[in-house]
């Protein structure tokens, strides 16, 4: 009972004309129904606040499947602070392509409008007796890892609501420190395996570049936000949630 927890949840189904809307409620307390609406973003809207009125957290999903959901759309809607970066899914389109955004790119238009949400990977798994397919939709994809003092629901969400957590496809982390000054990154190195830390500001211009560990980026006091991205030779990758300087 002090290693391991299941927190409950229910990813409630909705959809605008043809486009899926779908949004998960963490910790729900009875269950959601989709909620319908007259627009994409009204839909997430009424999505997210039936969630919170029964004191789930929301968590908006995977944003590209079949091309719903618009960074214009997560602009609009409000009392969210959790979506998708990185969706384990075959299916999801996480990189973009032929003209639209990958979820970096999103959530790099969604920050630079001055909305701080964070960014979450997951598995999506459905699929677990068919490790061989790669068109399955598996476990062990995507995942977050939390910094919280308890092993309990409240504590574990509270944190991810106040960004206090990365996620990441395999890379780990020692520690992520933010003070006004800088921005801190240790990584946990595996055996003969090589990182290199991003850091990104406003509309995802690369700020700058680190082969070091720990990587440390010193703010300069005119970046709106600052977040890191930790890519390792292997193809994972380790996302910190953004920090924004002035409003320190």
């Amino acid at each position: 009972s002090n290693k391991f927890i299941l927190i409950p949840g229910e990813e409630v189904t909705d959809r605008y004309l043809q486009r899926p809307v779908h949004i998960n409620g963490l910790n729900l307390k009875e269950l959601v129904s989709p909620q319908g609406g007259n627009s994409v973003a009204e839909t997430i809207q009424r999505n997210v606040d039936a969630i919170r009125s029964k004191r789930g957290i929301p968590h908006i999903n995977h944003p590209n499947f079949h091309w719903a959901i618009s960074a214009e759309d997560l602009l609009q809607a409000h009392r969210y602070k959790l979506f998708e970066i990185y969706n384990g899914h075959p299916t999801v389109n996480n990189l973009g392509g032929g003209g639209m955004p990958s979820l970096e790119e999103m959530w790099d238009e969604i920050l630079s409008g001055g909305k701080e949400v964070y960014g979450i990977a997951v598995d999506d798994a459905h699929h677990f007796k068919r490790p061989w397919d790669p068109n399955a939709s598996r476990p062990g994809r995507g995942w977050v890892m939390v910094r919280a003092a308890h092993l309990d629901a409240d504590s574990i969400l509270d944190a991810m609501e106040n960004g206090d957590f990365y996620a990441s496809t395999g890379v780990e982390l020692e520690d992520y420190l933010v003070n006004s000054q800088q921005m801190e990154i240790k990584i946990r190195e595996r055996q003969s395996v090589r990182y290199r830390t991003q850091f990104i500001g406003r509309g995802g211009t690369l700020l700058a570049e680190s082969f070091e560990n720990p990587a440390v980026y010193k703010f300069k006091g005119d970046e709106l936000y600052v977040r890191a991205r930790v890519l390792e030779s292997n193809g994972a990758v380790a996302w910190c949630q953004p920090f924004f300087p002035g409003s320190r």
